[in-house]
């Protein structure tokens, strides 16, 4: 059975494939548009799926997309008459088209070819199934947390089985992340998925006007409101694109300048009340969400905890979990924002909806394109670089010896990530011993703020001797605290306030990447690199081309696309008709 699942007409466009309930496919649109956050049908992302795959369109069994504009409509018809609302409230409730007629016409095919059932899965419900079924735990509760989906900001369940059993529900206008996003917008960070610069920018703060943000959102009967004065999404509505690039208007009203001052321009100077602002939005943000996962707890009884939503990003939060001994287990959808829904719609499908038992546990998030070796030494002859080819043996030593030496390292092998982050498949690596890695990585290729972090990656088994959590963290979604012996030994990824958004790595699941990091300590003593997104200014790499691009025209050092090893001004040139060059 072939379900696709389907994130479409906004931010992060999406499609991922089940194959008999096994996930063999997943991609955000992004990835092959070059537009960051891409919103649209994912047509792209559609045809990696089916290709992965060997389907064709006529295969597929059913079509889940992870919107239902007939959810709650009768909530959304009280709150138009009852209240001034934005004229758009009901706007796509009304008006929704068949996922088939969509996918028909991005694919140039005739809809009546295409012989799936189509489903449209509430857009909370598809992120507690893309938390909960690939989780692993027979039973948990489940929370998803976001903006706005379907009228709806925030929903608790429990998961058991093969059900999701919806228990409460935070509606219109409130909502907790679209008080981040608002504050994101006020600190001068106004494009669609900014709030992460926040994260990062409140541990250079104190927290001193958090009892002013609590006249914007506050917790309330084991769940919160907002200020509604300091918003405007419930009157004026909010400009929204969804097409390319997203975007969206104002969310504040001009009572938060009354309240806090000022907003800040983008790209001024950061004032040190904007890290004031920063690091009180990062608090009271946490007080309602440790509120939501208290009230789940309170809800379901249950040990273990799935979370979903674009909130489930906030890793400085995410990471508190555990210490704070509500849950003794935690999984996170690496995928946790909208791109998420387009695998949480197809796994509700299969086990909610049509009763299949479970077979999936999510254990590592590589199901996007690989490319072969063939391939690259290709495309590398053609663009007249010269490489060398070496076997892992050579290989990992050498490329370990270049991070040791300070050269930043493109690394490109296998299939690309799922979800938001770099995990060793398409990630630029550096030395996490160097103090002025950061200035160097700024300066030669990402130039982005200097108050955002970057992640240290190390084996599974060695976590606990370089933090004060010791649970497993492959998606790099939650920050821990660096043992304060250690900090000195890695001070490019140890944050301001001592903390790192950690990724730990295990040999069955990348054994490259974990030989690599094993072969750095083995050569330095510490066994932890510096792993970033391998990109600059734009999505994540997705082909070599694009991979060779990045470093052609950055400052990277090091190139490796597989077995192909490329140095800036040091590899000799060859023959590439030569056994060295093929």
């Amino acid at each position: 059975m072939l379900v696709l699942g389907i994130n479409a007409y906004h931010g992060d466009a999406s499609a991922a494939l089940l194959v008999d309930g096994q996930l063999v496919a997943a991609a955000e649109e992004e990835r092959f548009s070059r537009i960051k956050h891409c919103a649209g049908f994912p047509r792209l992302a559609v045809e990696y799926c089916l290709e992965a795959a060997g389907a064709r369109v006529e295969d597929i069994d059913h079509i889940a997309l992870g919107r239902d504009p007939k959810a709650h409509l009768g909530d959304k018809l009280l709150y138009a008459m009852t209240r001034r609302s934005p004229a758009g409230i009901l706007k796509g409730a009304l008006g929704s088209r068949d996922p088939k007629v969509h996918l028909g016409a991005a694919l140039g095919v005739d809809p009546k070819r295409i012989r799936a059932a189509s489903h449209n899965v509430e857009h909370h419900r598809a992120h507690l199934a893309s938390a909960f079924f690939p989780s692993g735990f027979d039973e948990a509760a489940v929370v998803s947390i976001d903006g706005f989906g379907d009228f709806v900001s925030t929903m608790w369940a429990r998961g058991r089985g093969n059900k999701l059993e919806i228990l409460r529900r935070v509606s219109f206008p409130h909502s907790l992340g679209l008080f981040y996003s608002g504050l994101t917008q006020y600190l001068g960070f106004p494009k669609f998925g900014d709030e992460y610069k926040v994260m990062g920018l409140a541990a250079y703060g104190q927290p001193e006007l958090s009892d002013k943000l609590r006249q914007v959102v506050s917790v309330k009967d084991g769940a919160f409101e907002l200020g509604l004065e300091y918003f405007q999404h419930h009157t004026k509505g909010i400009a929204m694109t969804w097409e390319g690039e997203p975007r969206y208007g104002t969310i504040n009203s001009e009572r938060l300048v009354d309240l806090l001052g000022p907003a800040r321009s983008p790209k001024s100077r950061m004032e040190d009340r904007f890290k004031a602002v920063a690091a009180s939005v990062q608090a009271v943000f946490e007080e309602v969400y440790f509120e939501l996962l208290t009230t789940a707890k309170h809800l379901t009884g249950a040990p273990r905890l799935a979370l979903a939503g674009g909130c489930a990003y906030n890793s400085v939060a995410a990471g508190k979990i555990r210490p704070k001994g509500l849950f003794d287990d935690v999984f996170i959808q690496p995928a946790a924002g909208d791109a998420g829904t387009a695998f949480g719609a197809a796994l509700y499908v299969y086990h909610h909806a049509l009763g299949n038992p479970r077979r999936f546990h999510q254990t590592h998030s590589y199901f996007g394109p690989a490319f072969s070796q063939e391939t690259i030494e290709e495309l590398l002859r053609k663009e007249q670089v010269p490489f060398e080819v070496l076997p892992d043996a050579d290989l990992i030593p050498r490329v370990a010896r270049a991070i040791s030496e300070g050269k930043v390292v493109g690394w490109f092998q296998g299939r690309m990530e799922w979800g938001p982050r770099a995990l060793g498949n398409r990630s630029i690596l550096c030395d996490p011993r160097r103090a002025d890695i950061k200035d160097i990585m700024n300066e030669r290729i990402k130039r982005r703020e200097m108050f955002r972090p970057f992640a240290p990656a190390l084996p599974v088994e060695r976590v606990g001797d370089y933090f004060e959590q010791s649970a497993p963290d492959p998606f790099m979604v939650k920050v821990y605290k660096v043992r304060p012996e250690r900090r000195a030994e890695i001070p490019a990824v140890t944050h301001v306030d001592g903390t790192g958004r950690v990724q730990t790595v295990a040999a069955q699941e990348n054994p490259r990447y974990y030989a690599l990091i094993q072969e750095f300590g083995r050569q330095t003593g510490t066994p932890v690199l510096l792993n970033t997104s391998f990109n600059a200014s734009e999505p994540i790499v997705c082909t070599p081309k694009e991979a060779l691009d990045c470093f052609l025209r950055t400052k990277m050092d090091v190139l490796v696309l597989e077995q192909a090893y490329l140095e800036r001004g040091q590899v000799p040139r060859v023959d590439q008709s030569s056994p060295a060059a093929s």
